[in-house]
């Protein structure tokens, strides 16, 4: 899991500073994924079925928030 900075956690392991507000999960259900994303404010639950190719794509997905040219959206 990412960390402050897009560093690499360990499972469970959690920001020393900070309050979450929103966390994910993404579970495999047989040959389907499920996203789930909790609203730690609002105490709501979202849920969504992604396909392979989108699992497959989150550690692009993801590094892509580290990239200069997204600078602005870290504001």
């Amino acid at each position: 899991m990412a960390g402050e900075g897009g560093t690499l956690m360990k499972t469970g392991q959690t920001s020393a500073t900070g309050t979450p507000l929103y966390s994910a999960e993404l579970i495999e259900e047989g040959s389907a994924y499920k996203l789930v994303v909790t609203d730690r404010l609002r105490h709501t639950v979202q849920t969504a079925y992604v396909s392979r190719r989108v699992v497959e794509q989150l550690p692009t997905f993801l590094s892509k928030f580290n990239s200069p040219q997204l600078d602005g959206l870290r504001q």
